[in-house]
């Protein structure tokens, strides 16, 4: 049986951070899952103005703050990607590879960078469709496979790949150098549309199209309606009340990807308030 954490916090921008040191405070048991590297887009910022005492500062300063702050309260990040969430009742399962977690209650603090959907990704997905290379590979053995990668850290799954598909075709969506295995085709083009009959059996491209068993699309994060079924959206972000809870008993989400305004401040604070919502519920949870 896998071990149960009260609360697990998907992100680790200013909100699922804010959620994490909450969760530390009232001394609950938690992992968090993102990149120690924490925000791309607060890293990126040249100057930030409206973050309440950190002014003049740029994104990488505030960041190197935040960092000071996790290892003061001894927190660390798990730098594992969550590929799938399933609520099961009284906990949550999420899957990584071929790994799971259990968790109590969960926080979303994903962002807003999974970008939209190819034309036809949604109607395949699962029909030839996914977004772990790695977890569905032995579907393709022998097959030809097609994969479409937002980040070069995705390499190491393209490589691995290639050791079990007969064929790689491989779309690197980014600008740095590209270090592939031999076998791999690397294509420089532009993802139009998927298509198929019952799976899929195409790739449109802008200039040319790919004949393909499968299609794994890499991107930073998965989009929150894929990534946690049953989860009730309002547009491209989650649903949330003023407590950021979702629809889903024991599910909470916090930052950008409840919404706009797109601010570092109020992601920090929406962490806050969903910690604080989290750690009531699984205090009644623990009641019973």
């Amino acid at each position: 049986m896998s071990e149960r954490y009260d609360l697990a916090i998907i992100g680790s921008g200013p909100a699922g951070l804010s959620a994490a040191l909450n969760a530390k405070i009232r001394k609950k048991k938690f992992i968090i899952f993102g990149t120690n590297e924490l925000s791309a887009k607060l890293t990126k910022a040249e100057k930030i103005n409206n973050y309440l005492g950190f002014y003049g500062k740029s994104g990488a300063e505030i960041r190197d703050e935040f960092v000071k702050h996790l290892d003061f309260m001894d927190i660390s990040i798990k730098e594992e990607k969550i590929n799938n969430i399933y609520a099961m009742g009284d906990y949550f399962a999420l899957m990584v590879n071929e790994k799971m977690y259990e968790a109590t209650s969960i926080i979303l603090a994903t962002g807003v960078n999974f970008g939209k959907p190819f034309k036809g990704e949604e109607e395949f997905l699962g029909k030839g469709v996914g977004y772990c290379a790695t977890c569905d590979a032995p579907l393709y053995k022998d097959k030809v496979v097609t994969i479409i990668a937002y980040n070069k850290h995705e390499e190491a799954e393209v490589n691995f790949l290639s050791t079990i598909a007969s064929k790689v075709y491989y779309l690197p969506m980014y600008k740095e150098k590209v270090d592939v295995n031999e076998s791999v085709e690397i294509i420089k083009d532009i993802p139009l549309e998927i298509i198929g009959d019952k799976k899929v059996n195409k790739l449109i491209l802008k200039n040319s199209e790919i004949e393909t068993d499968g299609i794994f699309i890499l991107r930073d994060s998965v989009a929150p309606g894929q990534l946690v079924p049953g989860l009730k959206m309002d547009g491209s972000h989650i649903e949330v009340d003023k407590k950021m809870k979702t629809n889903l008993k024991g599910c909470f989400a916090a930052g950008d990807i409840v919404g706009v305004p797109y601010q570092y401040i109020k992601a920090a604070g929406e962490g806050n308030i969903a910690a604080l919502s989290a750690v009531s519920y699984i205090d009644e949870v623990s009641k019973k």
